[in-house]
């Protein structure tokens, strides 16, 4: 019997519908490695947000394993891939709601404990994060869009 699949790209998928159902534009982070094809210049400490829209992408395909598509840079059409393992999240750019995800040093992406083998997705309700963390507008702003999601380890 095989190992099922993760249920990371299913999660990624949804995320991404919803957005496109309520009119929001999907932002994904991805944290780059060496399996990473994205534009390196537009890398900053190791990661990039990638708008992930019908707008701005062409033949976009969210696989269990890869997401490919094609975007423009800087005025200049290029491919993108991305191992799934790397995304550490997807949200709507205009409020921030969305969902965060652990990435792994593990080649597979998975989170491993010594003793209890993969970990599984730990959903924390919104009503239990701080407001910076909930999507709850706070006084003061914030750069940083992934305070808003909610983290799945």
């Amino acid at each position: 019997m095989t190992d099922p699949v993760s249920t990371k790209p299913y999660l990624i998928r949804a995320i991404h519908e919803w957005c496109i159902d309520n009119g929001f534009t999907p932002y994904m982070a991805v944290t780059v490695d060496a399996h990473t094809q994205v534009p390196k210049e537009f890398v900053k400490s190791g990661e990039i947000v990638l708008n992930v829209s019908p707008l701005a992408t062409n033949a976009l395909h969210l696989g269990n394993e890869l997401i490919e598509f094609q975007a423009r840079f800087g005025g200049e059409a290029l491919d993108v891939s991305v191992p799934v393992a790397r995304v550490s999240g997807i949200f709507a750019s205009e409020n921030g709601q969305g969902m965060a995800f652990e990435i792994s040093a593990t080649p597979e992406g998975l989170v491993t404990d010594a003793n209890s083998g993969p970990a599984k997705p730990e959903i924390v309700p919104a009503s239990e994060l701080p407001p910076e963390e909930s999507g709850e507008k706070s006084k003061k702003p914030t750069k940083n869009r992934k305070n808003h999601l909610t983290r799945v380890k």
